[in-house]
């Protein structure tokens, strides 16, 4: 494999160098360093920066949707509120907040959700998306401030 396409999936491998690299905000060099690909670190930023040339650029995902918190959510015994895996949650008592778009949205955006969480420090417990809906469940305390991260985002 040539270092060029060595470097384009190490690059796809890291979907923040990704993005970063659409948006045009990349110090090539120091990206090249951080990339497990044999070859001059030059060259490897050269690479880079000849795939950042052919990229689309980065449109952020967005939407137009209607948030609202649910509190007191847990395990679900009847009519869920989510399920992922064999976790289902529903409101009832439990130590989790909902945060729930409904509207325009869909899985891409949760990524950039969660993307926002974590840089804010607040840890996700279940998260799902579909193109009518995402939901994040996240610590209660942790609720009002998630809560103003996805209309951030969504809006």
């Amino acid at each position: 494999m040539s270092l060029a396409a060595q470097t384009r999936d190490a690059a796809r491998a890291r979907p923040f160098l990704y993005d970063a690299l659409r948006a045009g905000v990349v110090n090539y060099t120091a990206a090249a360093r951080t990339l497990d690909v044999d070859g001059d670190t030059e060259a490897v930023a050269t690479a880079l920066r000849r795939f950042a040339e052919e990229l689309d650029d980065y449109d952020p995902p967005s939407g137009d949707a209607r948030v609202s918190m649910r509190s007191g959510l847990g395990p679900a015994d009847g009519d869920p509120l989510v399920t992922v895996g064999d976790r289902s949650l529903a409101a009832g008592g439990g130590s989790l907040t909902g945060i729930v778009a409904t509207g325009d949205v869909s899985p891409r955006l949760l990524g950039d959700v969660l993307g926002r969480l974590r840089a804010t420090d607040i840890e996700v417990e279940v998260a799902a998306a579909d193109r009518d809906s995402l939901i994040v469940a996240v610590g209660r305390r942790d609720g009002p401030d998630a809560l103003r991260v996805v209309e951030a985002v969504v809006s």
